[in-house]
């Protein structure tokens, strides 16, 4: 499999932001708007749900790569017949409201099988935060054998903040960038770190070993464009400021 320039520059230069829609999300106008806010804004690639008619739309939107998430394998065949240029096993984050849980042996057999399905597309595969982080770990090194190219990591639902501000942004991220740590180290597939990420934390995610970070309610829970672009581009100057500070080797 060859990932797409455009998206290898973005991780070997530990940059690549990802702004989600979410998974669940079909509301055809707030899809078009985090589409539109992530072109604007400056984002790498934008995440929408495995739907033909959303993707023909955020391809008629945009010039950025189109990922597809679902966790039915078949769906992606038809997304990327549409013109999907990657997909994502996972932003399960809105399932666990509904008290759906996604285990390890559940998420490996999803990537056999969307792998028999598609053999060559770039393939995103997200990692259960409800898994200890020895399991994640164990789980992302399966993935990337079973033909998983980037592993994304998750945790912001799991997290449960004390304080406001600053110090409440980073409780959020805390479990998503501790399991960014620890698989980063695990696994030689790019890591982008996703789930209660911001502007304050994305820095701290690549510092931890990600290779760029996936932003979702934070962006696609506001109610103006003006606003949600303003976030996409503080997200890619805090990320700039990193890569560009040195700090990263």
């Amino acid at each position: 499999m060859t990932m797409h320039p455009t998206l290898q520059s973005a991780f070997a230069n530990r940059c690549a932001l990802k702004v989600i829609s979410g998974l669940n999300n079909f509301d055809r106008d707030r899809v078009a708007a985090t589409v539109k806010a992530a072109h604007h804004g400056g984002a790498t690639f934008v995440d929408i749900a495995a739907d033909t008619t959303l993707v023909q739309m955020a391809k008629g939107l945009t010039n950025l790569l189109v990922c597809v998430s679902a966790v039915e394998p078949e769906k992606f065949v038809q997304a990327v017949a549409a013109g999907a240029d990657l997909i994502e096993i996972g932003n399960f984050d809105s399932f666990y409201a509904q008290g759906r849980k996604f285990e390890a042996e559940e998420v490996l057999a999803l990537t056999h099988q969307t792998r028999a399905l598609l053999p060559n597309i770039t393939l995103s595969v997200t990692v259960p935060h409800i898994l200890t982080l020895d399991q994640q770990v164990q789980l992302a090194e399966e993935l990337v054998k079973a033909g998983a190219d980037i592993i994304q990591t998750e945790g912001g639902t799991s997290s449960n903040p004390t304080h406001p501000g600053v110090l409440g942004l980073i409780e959020k991220a805390a479990p998503t960038l501790a399991a960014a740590y620890e698989i980063s180290r695990a696994v030689s597939v790019p890591v982008l770190c996703a789930s209660g990420i911001s502007s304050v934390t994305a820095p701290l995610a690549i510092a931890a070993g990600a290779t760029g970070v996936g932003v979702g309610s934070a962006i696609n829970q506001l109610n103006s464009e003006v606003a949600m672009i303003a976030v996409v581009r503080g997200l890619v100057e805090a990320l700039g400021t990193v890569t560009t500070s040195g700090a990263i080797a």
